[in-house]
């Protein structure tokens, strides 16, 4: 009886482990589709979020490129903004500047149309002046007695000036074969020119008849006083011209035989000019005498023959095809005092 019981309590033991057993197969059984349906939902899951992935990722990207899009379009709408502000700023600079120019310039001309009006009206007080001493000259007329001494000493004058003329020609004759012996082209070339225009004065003295009583040198009185070696002179406007002129004139010539020298290589020196030792050019015989006209010339011409031998314009100038002397050297070596 206990046997029976024992094999019961065993049989019941072996069943309830094989119904245990089956219950943990049927849920084991149960329980795999169930996990096979989440495997399947976490990799549907995570197919989506791959596929989310690459779309989200793009989408950032679009926004990030739309961004940098703006920021760009803005940062191109200030640039350009500031190169307007720049070139407006730009333009308004200029235009004033312009605008001060333009003043600037209109100051000028007023300056310049002031300084015209005031030279004018300086040159025509001037030259009232000039007129009203005129005037008081003439009507200060020399005596009958003075006039004819002036008369008698421009006939002397004339006369002893046709004879030297005559006697130069020699002088001219032997300085030429001189030059021709020496080969100085230049020089010889440039005294041939000289004695030319000596010529032309010649035949125009000779062919002048002059008027004295109608010359006004002749009735006009001394303004001016000059120094020549120690002693003083007097002359009136007409002698005070000749004298000018002959100052120029020794210019010009000079000019030509300093610049002769130098194309022939020569030497320098004035004194061995034949013009600057006859100083006759220009020279009428009339109104001053010829010693004095012969001075002012070597005077004018030693100037004008360093400026031209050295190509320089240091006393004088060039202007329409003429040398002269400037008005300071002149006014230095003249050196005029009024008498009145």
């Amino acid at each position: 009886m206990k046997i029976n019981i024992l094999h019961r309590m065993v049989m019941a033991l072996v069943i309830s482990t094989l119904s245990l057993a089956g219950f943990s197969t049927a849920a084991d059984g149960q329980r795999e589709p169930q996990d096979e349906q989440k495997e399947q939902n976490r990799d549907q899951h995570e197919k989506q979020q791959e596929q989310k992935q690459p779309q989200k990722q793009q989408q950032q990207e679009r926004v990030q490129n739309k961004s940098e899009q703006q920021q760009q379009e803005q940062k191109q709408k200030q640039d350009q903004q500031q190169r307007e502000r720049v070139q407006q700023k730009s333009d308004q600079d200029q235009k004033q500047q312009q605008q001060r120019v333009q003043q600037q310039q209109q100051q000028q001309e007023r300056v310049q149309r002031q300084s015209e009006q005031n030279q004018n009206q300086q040159r025509a007080q001037q030259q009232q002046r000039q007129d009203q001493n005129q005037q008081q000259k003439q009507q200060q007329r020399l005596s009958q007695q003075q006039q004819q001494k002036l008369i008698s000493q421009q006939q002397q004058r004339v006369a002893q000036y046709r004879q030297h003329l005559e006697q130069q020609d020699r002088l001219a004759q032997q300085n030429a074969a001189q030059l021709q012996q020496q080969k100085r082209v230049a020089q010889y070339r440039f005294q041939e020119q000289y004695l030319e225009r000596v010529r032309q004065q010649q035949i125009h003295l000779r062919d002048d008849r002059f008027d004295y009583d109608r010359d006004p040198y002749f009735f006009t009185p001394p303004i001016y006083r000059y120094n020549r070696g120690g002693h003083y002179y007097e002359t009136n406007e007409y002698g005070a011209k000749t004298l000018r002129q002959a100052v120029n004139y020794g210019y010009e010539e000079g000019f030509r035989a300093g610049k002769a020298d130098r194309d022939d290589r020569w030497g320098s020196n004035y004194k061995d000019s034949y013009a600057y030792r006859d100083a006759n050019y220009g020279y009428s015989g009339y109104y001053v005498d010829r010693s004095d006209y012969n001075y002012y010339f070597r005077e004018g011409f030693r100037r004008g023959y360093e400026d031209g031998y050295n190509s320089r314009y240091q006393y004088g100038r060039f202007t329409s095809g003429n040398y002269s002397i400037l008005n300071t050297i002149l006014s230095q070596i003249l050196n005029f005092q009024a008498l009145r």
